[in-house]
């Protein structure tokens, strides 16, 4: 039988859509599913430390969020125009993939300006490419260092929120849609899993003798973007570029082979160990792009819990969590969390199945 998206729907109530942060990192809500007993606990976060202990590994995903959009403004015209910068093409060269908006008042040589604070031109940019009907590909005409193209990307974006979040960034923003442990730089959406993390958490799980591997997908717009078939086997997920160090193997390794825990930190270090499994069984070491999409029915081979947020209706990521954490309880456990008013999405509340 095929799986299909309309198994996945449920009512999701708007308020239930976090539109900030918890006060603390590590206080949002937990709810815990265990797959050997139907068992589903109601915790705080910072309980997660109770599951896990001397031996175990917790694997994360350090891709770092840049400040995606950029409001600049056509050469001669004036117009107001929004760029949301998706993916670096050539680094040399800076020419990046974007989308534009307004899209019709862009063409290809137009030259797009983008002021600091005191109204000076920081950065310009030229459109050399119509690639779809959103789409461009601009190329930024900056003669400084690569550091200092960075620093005027930092101060000129902003944090590129998902449309869910349903207001302007903040000042807080800067720092929460980001982990603690964030490190390379080129996602324009957060890997939200991680976002429970706390400094003090993380020293607490190391004290316990807990280890950490870290790996890098960047996170595109793909992981957004609607599913429009009803049979998944005809879905087709954007690349995304992982890599996978040897050391992170080596540690995650060492814990499989010694029959302890290994926890997936959200669903996108999931769809990366599973793109990179040895014949063995085992994680390997990787550097290149996936558009792997996890449904059920599916054989993991890496993780044994993992550690996600609460996702929307029909997305490739509840479909890929019930693959992992069973179809029937994972969605009596969305059941549940509707009615006991988790929050939802980035912002929102987290699930620890085991």
């Amino acid at each position: 039988m095929r799986t299909k998206l309309s198994q996945f729907n449920f009512d999701l109530p708007a308020e239930l859509v976090a539109q900030y942060p918890a006060e603390e990192r590590d206080h949002s809500r937990l709810m815990v599913l265990h797959r050997k007993t139907g068992k589903i606990e109601h915790k705080i976060f910072k309980d997660i430390l109770g599951y896990f202990g001397e031996g175990d590994t917790m694997i994360f995903n350090n891709t770092k969020v840049f400040p995606a959009r950029l409001f600049g403004q056509k050469e001669k015209t004036g117009a107001k125009i929004e760029v949301f910068l998706l993916r670096e093409l050539n680094h040399d060269a800076r020419l990046w993939d974007v989308l534009v908006d307004p899209a019709r008042k862009i063409r290809v040589g137009n030259k797009l300006y983008f002021e600091d604070e005191h109204g000076n031109d920081a950065l310009i940019a030229e459109v050399v490419d119509n690639t779809t009907s959103r789409g461009r590909t601009i190329r930024f005409l900056f003669d400084g260092t690569d550091q200092d193209f960075v620093d005027e990307l930092v101060k000129l974006g902003n944090t590129p929120l998902p449309k869910y979040i349903e207001r302007e960034p903040e000042a807080i923003d800067r720092e929460r849609y980001q982990t603690i442990y964030a490190k390379e730089m080129g996602a324009v959406a957060a890997p939200t899993a991680g976002l429970h993390f706390s400094r003090e958490l993380m020293k607490r799980l190391e004290l316990k003798g807990v280890n950490f591997a870290e790996l890098t997908l960047h996170i595109g717009l793909g992981t957004f973007r609607t599913i429009d078939v009803e049979d998944l086997s005809k879905h087709k997920m954007e690349a995304e570029y992982f890599k996978i160090t040897q050391a992170a193997a080596d540690t995650v390794n060492k814990s499989l082979l010694a029959d302890k825990k290994v926890c997936a930190v959200g669903t996108t270090t999931m769809r990366s160990i599973e793109t990179s499994v040895s014949a063995e069984r085992l994680l390997k070491q990787v550097e290149g792009w996936t558009n792997k999409f996890i449904y059920p029915p599916y054989e993991f081979s890496i993780a044994n819990c993992m550690v996600t947020n609460f996702h929307l209706p029909k997305s490739s990521l509840l479909i890929m969590v019930s693959a992992f954490g069973g179809f029937d309880l994972v969605m009596e456990a969305y059941h549940q969390a509707v009615k006991e008013k988790y929050r939802f999405f980035s912002y929102g509340d987290a699930m620890l199945i085991l």
